[in-house]
């Protein structure tokens, strides 16, 4: 296998343009992350309404979730070995195109089956655009910008999460939750309009080995499904587990001789590599628990309404908004190591105080300690996916991405699991105080493992 060389940064800046094409370019990666992660608020907004709108009982009508989230977590890895082979590039915007046409076809849908299929082709080509944006984001911008071009995307990922509750709210209070599907359509258009400007980059010379890809897709998808089931169906649950195991170990012994494996084993090997994406997945495990936790702290412990505590949560992702470009800019100075430790340590010192904390029925407290999670989570996210990225060969930077996005989902599903298991076997009022003591535990965990970089 002979990978062709990647543009050199001065060669990238001459193809793409430093004064117009490039920022365009960047316009076009920013998008289509707005446009998946949007997307992904709304529906979760639209449960109840999608749920009497097409007679089905509210446990189904997750499964428009479910649905999304086990095609994105199946295709990331494979996604990203074609991307590698295919061109960057292409496989990027096909994505998008992808994500738009689906997002029609989820607005016409009529019952539940068709917008869980049409959910499913959405998650297909999200996973285009969680895996092959930052990538394409290294081959854009010059490699000592890398840092604050990550923090731009954290921006955009962390407005877009903090937007979509609320802009579907307002949506379904002006038209049926169709709509929530169709306003998807003229932002798609503008993206695949921007990607235009998208540099191309070498590709590999390796054949696609399709039952590799379907292995991948086998471990993740059944480790989802099992993750979802958790303690309601634990024979199924168990077996899912087994399978994604199996499949897992048959597709380790059929990648390790590759120079290009769909599963990352080659940037695995790197230790630099290996700790950020062990960091990774603890903190998101950790954010991810806490989130889940958070709502039931405040509505039923502080005994708010749901809109105090929706805007109570807010201070987090508007936090990390707050702070991302700023620690992009700091990434490119300063140890990543050092950076993400202080990073992980503010989210955890947040995390351990709400947990500890009586509050005496006053969110406002609470509310100032999400902002410090938040500015927590945004030091230690953006060095971690820099250092994620540039301890990568640059042809191999799509299966980096591909790897970034799976350990993510991996702890955010991690850690929805945790507190499933917490509000099963314990108390429903001690369970989110345990929840949030673990999760800073488990932040905490994520920054003492980036100082092991240094």
């Amino acid at each position: 296998m002979t990978p062709l060389a990647p543009a050199a940064p001065g060669r990238v800046a001459n193809q793409v343009g430093a004064s117009t094409r490039r920022p365009i370019a960047v316009a076009a990666v920013l998008l289509a992350m707005a446009l998946v992660v949007l997307d992904a608020g709304i529906a979760n907004v639209a449960l109840p309404t999608i749920a009497r709108s097409l007679a089905v009982a509210p446990a189904a009508a997750v499964m428009v979730i479910t649905a999304y989230q086990t095609a994105l977590v199946m295709a990331l890895l494979p996604v990203a070995a074609i991307g590698e082979r295919l061109e960057c590039r292409n496989v990027f915007v096909a994505g998008v195109g992808l994500f738009t046409a689906a997002s029609l076809l989820c607005a016409a849908a009529t019952s539940l089956p068709f917008l869980l299929a049409a959910r499913f082709l959405q998650g297909l080509g999200g996973a285009a655009v969680m895996a092959l944006g930052v990538a394409l984001l290294r081959v854009t911008v010059p490699e000592d910008q890398l840092g604050r071009a990550i923090g731009w995307n954290a921006l955009t990922v962390a407005l877009a999460s903090a937007a979509g509750p609320a802009l579907g709210a307002l949506v379904l209070s002006q038209a049926p939750w169709p709509w929530l599907f169709a306003i998807n359509l003229p932002m798609g258009v503008m993206t695949l309009i921007a990607s235009i400007a998208l540099p191309t980059v070498g590709r590999s010379s390796q054949r696609l080995d399709v039952p590799s890809m379907m292995l991948s897709a086998i471990v993740f998808g059944s480790s989802v499904v099992g993750a979802e089931l958790g303690f309601a169906r634990p024979t199924f649950t168990v077996a899912a587990i087994m399978l994604a195991a199996a499949s897992l170990v048959a597709l380790i012994r059929r990648e390790q001789a590759k120079a290009s494996p769909v599963i990352p084993i080659d940037l695995l090997a790197s230790r630099s590599f290996r700790i950020s994406v062990i960091a990774s997945t603890l903190c998101f495990t950790g954010q991810a628990a806490a989130l889940v936790a958070l709502p039931f702290l405040i509505q039923n412990g502080l005994h708010q309404p749901a809109l105090v505590a929706g805007l109570c949560m807010a201070a987090w992702p508007l936090s990390v908004a707050a702070t991302a470009t700023i620690s992009g800019r700091l990434a490119d100075r300063f140890s990543t190591a050092w950076l993400c430790a202080i990073g992980a340590t503010l989210l955890a010192t947040g995390l351990g105080i709400a947990a500890l904390s009586p509050f005496h029925d006053n969110p406002s407290s609470l509310a100032a300690l999400l902002s410090l999670c938040g500015v927590g989570f945004g030091l230690f996210n953006v060095p971690n996916n820099r250092n994620m990225f540039l301890s990568a060969p640059p042809q191999r930077s799509a299966a980096a991405g591909g790897l970034q996005a799976t350990a993510r989902l991996s702890g955010q599903t991690a850690g929805a699991m945790l507190m499933t298991a917490l509000f099963t076997l314990t108390d429903a009022d001690l369970a989110p105080r345990i929840g949030l003591m673990l999760a800073a535990m488990l932040t905490l965990a994520a920054g003492f493992a980036s100082t092991r970089r240094v």
